[in-house]
């Protein structure tokens, strides 16, 4: 299988995915769209919102690397596209460290992130005991414990950006204690 990203009006990723599936049904393509769930703060009232994990970006598997060119055109034509992913002239799939973090919020964490349970060992290194940042542990740059959230650095072809997941702090379980 390839994935190949497609980028898309921003705040209008889901509104492209139902139009280009009215435009064209019964196509064998799977379109991922990764959002995470966080406790969201406006004028003083706490709401719960979904916002995208990877802003402006949708995400296309194909069985075979001639399949792209075949739908390529019906990508193009459908509004709110804006191009391919390395450029509409170069489509190639994602490949190494930019496949592993696609793979990692389509297929381990599903379609919405959760909250991770963290905590922080001897060293105030941060642990992750579950959750959406198991195995991104090496890309968090910060931990705010009040908003309950944990600033990770994405990098998606050559190009870096950070995101907030949801985590929740919690006490390490100690063995108990020969007295």
């Amino acid at each position: 299988m390839n994935y190949y990203a497609i980028q898309v009006k921003t705040r209008g990723e889901e509104k492209y995915i139902s139009l280009y599936r009215a435009l064209y049904p019964g196509r064998p393509l799977e379109i991922y769209f990764p959002r995470r769930r966080l406790n969201l703060r406006r004028k003083g009232v706490m709401t719960q919102g979904t916002p995208p994990v990877f802003p402006g970006y949708i995400f296309v598997e194909v069985d075979n690397e001639d399949s792209i060119l075949k739908y390529q055109w019906e990508f193009r034509r459908t509004d709110g596209f804006f191009r391919f992913l390395r450029s509409n002239q170069n489509i190639c799939p994602l490949q190494d460290k930019d496949l592993e973090v696609v793979l990692h919020f389509i297929k381990k964490v599903g379609p919405v992130a959760g909250k991770s349970r963290v905590y922080f060992d001897q060293n105030s290194r941060v642990v992750v005991a579950d959750g959406p940042l198991i195995g991104l542990e090496g890309k968090i740059i910060k931990i705010d414990r009040r908003k309950g959230r944990a600033k990770i650095k994405l990098d998606l072809y050559d190009d870096s950006f950070s995101i907030d997941l949801a985590i929740e702090v919690i006490e390490p379980v100690m063995p108990a204690r020969m007295s």
